[in-house]
């Protein structure tokens, strides 16, 4: 193989009608304002928010200047986006985008996507001249099963579902409503509300306990400072169990509240974004009382509904553990795959 990193191709502007180039700060608003608008139309689980956008581009990993890509009309608005992460040492990149709704059936996904592929291989090829990754290029991106049309873009394309995920949901207000289960924690473990002083210890559990999970890659400091200073996220309502007797931690479960969502989606929802439990720890009930613990939160602070998202064949039986604590699937999610 060449050394020669091939070039970085933008979309046809004749062909799609808009002008394609990197994002930039200066495009935060107008960027944010088109997955907002695409996201009232397509009404996704979850969309990125203007904060989310400003961490892409203060990633030092993925040069937003290679790794994201905006199409504006004549006006300047934007009317569609393209990025793909990777990490540097990771055997896959993932892609996200979108299309305004009112220009979608002109190949403008296509483009974007073929654009997300182009710069694939490229970060392939980089990172394998550099020693870091020899694995063969590969593309993730995950979608919701509701939206058949990228469904059909995708299967087009070579794309194959190699993932499933359950959206689960457990009701803490109405008729439906049931109090916590009570789980209690053995002897000489600790149950603590998540702060600063626990940030790193927190990291590294992460690490440990997902080193076992489909797709997981360690988070290094900038990829956690961007998981932890999330605008959503709700220190207040996530708990960390620490075993008494070394420190350590054992166990952890990061919550998060949106506003926003709460009102597209007509109910105010306590997620748990992470929960993760050391492997010398498991089988003790500490995901049991984390869970727990998290309704608790959740209830007292007025949300209408519990939820989470887990991997439908999660080897520690996660799904199986929701289901006992009284969560129920609402919506599936997939995730496609292409070797390039």
């Amino acid at each position: 193989m060449s050394s020669e990193v091939p070039p970085l191709m933008q979309p046809d502007a004749g062909r799609t009608g808009l002008q394609w180039r990197p994002a930039t700060t200066a495009d935060l608003d107008n960027w944010a304002e088109l997955i907002a608008r695409t996201a009232a139309v397509e009404h996704p689980a979850w969309f990125e928010k203007r904060a989310d956008l400003v961490h892409v581009l203060e990633s030092t990993k993925n040069d937003p200047r290679t790794n994201t890509l905006l199409g504006l009309d004549r006006d300047g608005v934007a009317r569609a986006y393209g990025r793909i992460t990777k990490n540097p040492e990771g055997d896959k990149a993932t892609g996200m985008g979108c299309v305004d709704p009112g220009w979608q059936r002109r190949g403008i996904g296509s483009a974007v996507l073929a654009w997300q592929e182009a710069q694939t291989r490229r970060r392939f090829h980089t990172d394998k001249a550099a020693g870091h990754s020899s694995a063969p290029p590969r593309l993730r991106i995950r979608t919701e099963e509701q939206h058949q049309h990228q469904e059909a873009l995708f299967r087009s394309r070579g794309y194959d579902v190699v993932r499933w995920f359950n959206e689960m949901h457990r009701p803490l207000s109405g008729p439906a409503a049931k109090p916590a289960p009570a789980a209690r924690l053995e002897s000489g473990l600790e149950l603590c509300t998540f702060d600063a002083s626990l940030h790193e210890a927190v990291r590294l559990a992460h690490n440990d306990a997902f080193r076992d999970h489909w797709g997981s890659e360690p988070r290094d400091e900038e990829t956690w400072r961007f998981t932890i200073e999330e605008p959503t996220a709700r220190h207040d309502w996530s708990a960390v169990v620490i075993d008494a007797s070394t420190g350590e931690v054992a166990g952890y479960q990061l919550a998060s509240y949106d506003p926003a969502s709460a009102v597209a989606r007509g109910f105010k929802e306590g997620y748990t974004e992470l929960l993760g439990v050391r492997r010398a720890f498991r089988g003790r009930g500490i995901a049991q009382a984390l869970l727990a613990d998290a309704l608790r939160r959740f209830t007292a602070a007025g949300m209408d509904i519990a939820s989470l998202d887990v991997d439908s064949a999660n080897p520690t039986g996660a799904l199986a553990l929701y289901l006992g604590m009284g969560y129920s699937p609402v919506n599936r999610s997939m995730t496609w795959e292409k070797t390039l």
